[in-house]
C-alpha cells in the first residue's frame, strides 16, 4: 500500500465484501437484505458502495432523503430504493427517480395519496412504518384500520413492505425492551395484513438485530454500520473489518519551550520542552473540537500521538516527543487496527458520529 502524501480516506471493497458474506450469513437463504447507504454511504461514497454491493446482488438500497436516492439513480443505480424520512416538497422528484417513500403519519400519507392520484400513479410502491417504542417516527398500532381503508380506496399505491425500527437491540440488557417491540410488530404485521388483503416484505432488523434477534429478521433485514465494519459489541467486531482508513501526513515538526503555547486561545502551554507534528486534517474534515486538549490521537510509526491543544478548522498538532518521525511521514488516524470506534471512544461518542462526519473534501480511494 502506498504511502499517503495527503489526507486521504481509502475504503477497502474487499472489508466490504466479507461484512456483507458474514451478515448474510445470518440469514435464512430467502432472506433479503437492504444496504443502508445514507450519510454518504457513513461517510465512504454512497454511489462507489451502491454499485459494488448491487453488483453483489443486495436486494435493496435504503437512503435517509429524497436527494441521496437521486444521486445513486443519476450514477445508475437500478435496484429499489427506500427513502427512509422523504419530505412532502420533494414528492414529485422521488416519483420522478423511481424511489420508494416511508409514509409515517397521516399528513405524509394523505399528501402521497394525492400527488399519487395526481401523477395517474397505479400500485406505486410505498412502505409503512410503525412506531413499536423509538418514539422516533411511525403510525402508531392504532392507525391500523384507517391506514387500511385509505390504501383500499385507491388504485394509485401498493404497500411493497411494513416496517419498524428497533430502539436498543445491540444492548442486551434492554432484551426485554427488545422482544416486546419484536412482539407489537408481530401483532401489528398481523392485523395490517389481514385489513388490507395481501402480503407486504416485512422487516424490522438493523446490525444488531441481525446478529442478536434471528426470530425478527422476518422476509429483510437492513444493515448500515455492520457493512463498514462495526458490529457494535467486541463479539461481533473479532467478524466485521472496518473498510475505511483514514491516513494523513505530517507537514511540520516544531520544537516547543517550556512555557510556549500551541494552536488557538493557548489551548496547550507546555510544562517541559516537547516536540509536536502539525497534520492537514482538522474539524472541518470531521475531526471535532472534542478530540483536542489530550483526548483524541492518531498513529505514528505504531506509537500513539495525542492530540495537543484545541483541534482547528484544518489542522491539529500532536505530541510527537517520544516519537521517531519526520516532515512527510504518514499518519493513521483510524483503520482497521486502531478503529474509528477507538478514536471515538476518547470522546464519548460512537464510530457512527466520527466516520459520517468525515469531509467530502478527503480525497477517497478505493482499494479493491
Amino acid at each position: 500500500m502506498p504511502k499517503a502524501q495527503q489526507t486521504v480516506l481509502e475504503i477497502n471493497l474487499k472489508a466490504l465484501s466479507q461484512n456483507l458474506k458474514h451478515l448474510q450469513s445470518k440469514l435464512q437463504p430467502n432472506t433479503k437484505f437492504m444496504a443502508v447507504v445514507k450519510a454518504f454511504a457513513y461517510g465512504n461514497d454512497p454511489c462507489e458502495i451502491a454499485h459494488f454491493l448491487e453488483n453483489l446482488n443486495v436486494d435493496y438500497f435504503a437512503v435517509a432523503y429524497t436527494n441521496e436516492g437521486v444521486a445513486l439513480r443519476e450514477s445508475g443505480i437500478t435496484k429499489p430504493i427506500l427513502v427512509l424520512h422523504p419530505q412532502t416538497v420533494n414528492f414529485k422528484e422521488l416519483i420522478e427517480h423511481c424511489l420508494e417513500p416511508a409514509l409515517y403519519n397521516n399528513k405524509i400519507l394523505d399528501e402521497f395519496l394525492e400527488v399519487a392520484s395526481a401523477e395517474k400513479l397505479n400500485h406505486y410502491p410505498v412502505h409503512i412504518k410503525f412506531n413499536t417504542g423509538l418514539n422516533r417516527l411511525g403510525f402508531s398500532e392504532n392507525d391500523v384500520n384507517s391506514i387500511a381503508s385509505k390504501l383500499k380506496n385507491t388504485e394509485a399505491v401498493k404497500v411493497e413492505s411494513i416496517f419498524s425500527h428497533l430502539a436498543a437491540s445491540e444492548d442486551l440488557n434492554e432484551k426485554a425492551f427488545t422482544q416486546n417491540q419484536i412482539e407489537r410488530f408481530n401483532n401489528i404485521s398481523n392485523r395490517f395484513t389481514e385489513a388490507i388483503g395481501y402480503q407486504p416484505i416485512l422487516h424490522m432488523c438493523n446490525t444488531s438485530g441481525i446478529l442478536n434477534y434471528p426470530e425478527a429478521h422476518f422476509d429483510m433485514v437492513r444493515s448500515g454500520i455492520g457493512l463498514y465494519g462495526f458490529g457494535n459489541s467486541e463479539k461481533e467486531n473479532q467478524f466485521l473489518k472496518p473498510i475505511g482508513t483514514l491516513k494523513t501526513v505530517i507537514s511540520q515538526i516544531h520544537q516547543i519551550e517550556k512555557g510556549e503555547s500551541v494552536g488557538y486561545n493557548r489551548g496547550f502551554i507546555s510544562n517541559k520542552l516537547t516536540k509536536t507534528a502539525t497534520l492537514p486534517i482538522g474539524h472541518a474534515d470531521g475531526i471535532g473540537r472534542q478530540y483536542g486538549k489530550g483526548k483524541g490521537y492518531v498513529t505514528i510509526n505504531n506509537q500513539k500521538a495525542y492530540i495537543v491543544g484545541n483541534v482547528c478548522m484544518d489542522m491539529i498538532m500532536v505530541d510527537v516527543s517520544n516519537i521517531d518521525c519526520q516532515e512527510g511521514d504518514e499518519v493513521v488516524v483510524f483503520n482497521g487496527e486502531t478503529t474509528a470506534e477507538n478514536l471515538a471512544d476518547t470522546a464519548n461518542t460512537i464510530s457512527y458520529e466520527l466516520i459520517t462526519s468525515i469531509s467530502q473534501r478527503i480525497k477517497r480511494v478505493f482499494i479493491s
